[in-house]
């Protein structure tokens, strides 16, 4: 089997390239002699050795999220695919799938409920049991060692499974998530062309709870049928929030899920405000009943106790002391940063970068989940202010109407709340404590 790996795009490289600083969760990491010349080596195109060293090294910096594979050729074929496809009342949308998925040889369809039976199901459910349960009954069905599933609102580029395939050659692979990217259909699908909570963005990610890609949609979603099968599938009791739990599940069986970006699938908004508002809702009340099965998993941000200390000098009226202990804290992480061989201007710009980011966790977490909380007090209110405030400044100057941004996150945040209030669950509404700050101290 042949492994090629590239460089995250993310990653930097001191000390003659000794030193990587990068991965996500952010990490720093040193080689030796060798370890350079096979990560020069494998950044130059050749592909990795079969020495034992080599392979080891390998399998460090595709788990850290350091390097990545690359697609290249690959033993399994579109024969080895199944496709499964849930839909409810969308003949149209199934249609379209199918004459851009033609390629594929076996495709089961599962009519959940539609009010028209669809005369190309394989299994019909007479009332909506929701895509857990649909997804189930198709993949029951399959034979091959892969599943693909695609919602029926979904048209996939053409090729798309070319990039996703050679990924299922590591057998540590379970699953590999294509990016999903909104159509550009209507005002709504315009506005998610580049903020869709399905689309993870252009860079391909080692999916971790702890890293920059957390979890993968199943809209899109290749997945092999004997680790599906070991875990059980889907969890039909949730309607929501069943491709989180999916995924985790397959990660705490020791398993890898790849996101790749390079394979694009295209998906279609909702037709009308009020039902995308709906949908921002229900994603946000999953988030309960997701914490009662991934307990420490579901917290609305990961903040140092040191930022959190931050946080609260800033709601309590003292902005200064907590900007001086910022500059303070930066200053700490430059110096651990400079101890490890990486020059001063680049040790602190990369501290800069992880406070800003987790000013910007904050931020998000306030608009998004914190923003009922804010609105009881004044400065709570001029806080949450200053986060809307901040985000639309970004979005204007990108060139995007930032008022869907604004009613996506409280449309969410009133779902997180509901769910939470309904499950009796408070995690999802709590910060959690970071105690990594991803680089040695």
């Amino acid at each position: 089997m042949t492994v090629r790996l590239r460089l995250d795009t993310r990653v930097r490289r001191f000390q003659g390239g000794r030193v990587l600083v990068g991965g996500a969760p952010l990490r720093l990491l040193r080689l030796g002699p060798a370890g350079v010349e096979c990560v020069d080596a494998w950044s130059a195109g050749e592909p990795v050795g079969a020495r034992p060293h080599e392979q080891a090294l390998a399998r460090r910096m595709l788990d850290a999220g350091i390097m990545h594979p690359v697609p290249d050729g690959g033993a399994l074929t579109h024969d080895d695919v199944t496709l499964v496809v849930p839909v409810k009342n969308n003949p149209v949308g199934l249609e379209r799938l199918f004459a851009a998925t033609a390629d594929l040889p076996h495709r089961v369809v599962v009519d959940d409920g539609s009010s028209v039976p669809l005369p190309e199901a394989a299994v019909r459910h007479s009332d909506s049991r929701g895509p857990a349960a649909a997804r189930n009954a198709g993949r029951r069905l399959a034979r091959t060692p892969l599943i693909a599933f695609l919602d029926s609102d979904t048209i996939p580029d053409r090729g798309w499974l070319d990039k996703v395939l050679p990924l299922f050659d590591d057998p540590s692979v379970a699953a590999v998530a294509p990016r999903i990217r909104s159509l550009p259909d209507g005002p709504l699908g315009r506005s998610e062309m580049d903020r869709s909570s399905l689309d993870m963005g252009p860079d391909p990610a080692t999916v971790r709870h702890d890293g920059r890609v957390r979890y993968v949609p199943t809209a899109a979603l290749v997945v092999r049928r004997s680790d599906l099968e070991a875990i059980g599938g889907f969890d039909e009791d949730l309607r929501f929030g069943e491709d989180v739990d999916l995924v985790w599940r397959l990660l705490a069986t020791g398993k890898t899920v790849r996101y790749q970006p390079f394979s694009i699938v295209r998906h279609a908004p909702r037709a009308t405000v009020r039902g995308w508002l709906r949908q921002q809702y229900d994603y946000g009340t999953s988030a309960a009943p997701l914490a009662a099965r991934h307990p420490g998993r579901l917290g609305c941000a990961h903040l140092p106790k040191v930022f959190a200390a931050q946080c609260a000098l800033v709601l309590t009226g003292h902005p200064a002391v907590a900007v001086a202990s910022g500059i303070l804290d930066g200053g700490r992480s430059a110096r651990r940063l400079h101890g490890h061989g990486i020059p001063v201007r680049a040790a602190s710009t990369i501290a800069a970068a992880g406070q800003f980011a987790l000013i910007r966790q904050a931020a998000d977490a306030l608009r998004r989940v914190w923003w009922p909380l804010a609105l009881l007090s004044r400065r709570g209110r001029a806080v949450l202010a200053g986060a809307v405030l901040s985000a639309a400044v970004v979005d204007l100057t990108r060139g995007r109407n930032p008022c869907p941004r604004i009613a996506a996150d409280l449309a969410y945040g009133l779902g997180v709340w509901a769910g939470c209030f309904r499950h009796r669950k408070a995690e999802p509404i709590l910060p959690q404590r970071n105690r990594s700050r991803g680089v040695p101290g």
